[in-house]
């Protein structure tokens, strides 16, 4: 798969996370945020993804994450981690 097919797919399950009511705001605004970051190619692909898993890593450690939205951003690291592989 090429990379921007990636990229789309991995900013789709973002969209899905940051579309979903049952999830705290700022869960969500945080899977907009790695959004920007992953889509922003005046940055080095690298350097995006570790910003991003980081800031993933963030979210899923919030206390307040139900579990399927848990579940969600671990997969999206799964495949932002497949990026750089």
């Amino acid at each position: 798969m090429a990379l921007e097919e990636k990229l789309k797919q991995i900013a789709n399950n973002l969209d899905q996370l940051a579309g979903d009511n049952t999830i705290p705001r700022n869960i969500r605004r945080g899977a907009e945020d790695v959004k920007k970051i992953l889509l922003n190619n005046k940055e080095a692909l690298d350097v995006r993804t570790a910003s991003a898993n980081s800031k993933l890593d963030e979210l899923v450690d919030d206390p307040n994450i139900p579990l399927h939205a848990r579940t969600l951003i671990w997969n999206i690291m799964s495949q932002v981690e497949g990026i750089n592989a």
